[in-house]
């Protein structure tokens, strides 16, 4: 019998720790034949180590290895797989909030995405992503603090406002730049998405992607790929030229495209109350007609009367952001 076949024939045990089949879970890592030894080298995941669970789970693969595939050695190494239980495997709706470049607003778009979720008593987390520009603490108005970790070492993330926060720069030194590559940069957003301990009752997760493409998106992209996108640009048309290509970035992998939001997309002047349309006009409009969606707000340039960048229901800017939530349940909802 060949790898492939024996592949499948693994495929089929069932993981007794959470019910599911190996492949259900895709749970080989690693399947090879040593022929000198004539060796089966096996590499395989499951929900939970330890107890009777394990040992069954043992004796099932030596049986189909040994006995049904005729091998006759087995070198096997099981691993705790962090995806079972995590909130990947929850009916837990993921909103991307992604622009093509800095400086459109993304995260405080985000922010006040999440804040007017909470104010209206929705079980709502915030992951920041954007890993090298991390701003949503500061934006939150929290003071630099260390999380917390439960008996089971899962990550506690920071409440505020009924918001559970998690973000690089609860990992590091105030001002402290973060100067990481590939592999160290997968392994936060891994451990945001498999090692924090969000709340059970949580229905949305708020993710403030980085500007444009690259590692982080294409990581995201693997752990939740049910993520549904929100594209935020500006008025202008070299913003929202670069936005386009983010779009249709998100739609190569696979991502839904729940619609845009054009920030800054206006003045409103004290003195004759018109709009002044500082950063121009049009653009919003041209990435939804480049992407296929719709634009579905426009927000204008003012500074929060009650907070720093949080917007309240009695501003303008408050009610806005509050449409953008009835768009996003309503979107969620017939999904």
């Amino acid at each position: 019998m060949n790898l492939t076949e024996l592949k499948n024939q693994l495929e089929q045990i069932i993981d007794p720790s959470n019910d599911l089949s190996v492949g259900e879970t895709s749970s080989i890592k690693n399947l090879s034949y040593d022929e000198k030894k004539d060796l089966i080298i096996l590499k395989i995941a499951m929900g939970h180590l330890g107890g009777e669970n394990e040992k069954k789970f043992r004796r099932d693969i030596a049986r189909v290895v040994k006995i049904d595939c005729g091998y006759s050695g087995l070198q096997l190494e099981l691993e705790e797989s962090k995806i079972f239980n995590s909130i990947t495997q929850k009916p837990i709706n993921f909103i991307g909030i992604i622009s093509g470049k800095g400086g459109v607003g993304k995260s405080s778009v985000a922010a006040n995405i999440a804040y007017r979720m909470s104010k209206r008593g929705i079980r709502v987390g915030v992951i920041d992503a954007d890993v090298y520009g991390s701003s949503l603490p500061t934006i939150f108005e929290i003071p630099h603090q260390n999380p917390h970790f439960d008996d089971n070492k899962k990550i506690l993330p920071i409440v505020k406002d009924n918001m559970e926060i998690i973000s690089t720069e609860f990992f590091t030194n105030p001002g402290q730049p973060v100067i990481w590559r590939g592999g160290m940069l997968n392994s936060m957003i891994s451990h945001f998405f498999y090692d924090v301990k969000w709340h059970d009752d949580t229905q949305y997760i708020i993710v403030d992607f980085p500007p444009g493409t690259g590692d982080i998106t294409l990581d995201i992209k693997s752990i939740v790929p049910q993520t549904k996108m929100l594209i935020v640009t500006t008025p202008h048309l070299s913003a929202s030229h670069v936005a386009i290509k983010a779009g249709h970035a998100a739609k190569t992998l696979g991502h839904e495209i729940y619609g845009v939001i054009e920030n800054m997309s206006y003045f409103i002047n004290p003195i004759n109350n018109q709009h002044e349309k500082i950063f121009g006009e049009g653009g919003g409009i041209s990435v939804a007609k480049g992407l296929e969606t719709e634009l579905i707000a426009q927000i204008p340039i003012g500074a929060p009367k009650h907070h720093q960048d949080l917007y309240e229901i009695d501003e303008l800017q408050g009610k806005i952001y509050d449409e953008i939530v009835d768009y996003i349940i309503c979107k969620c909802e017939i999904k």
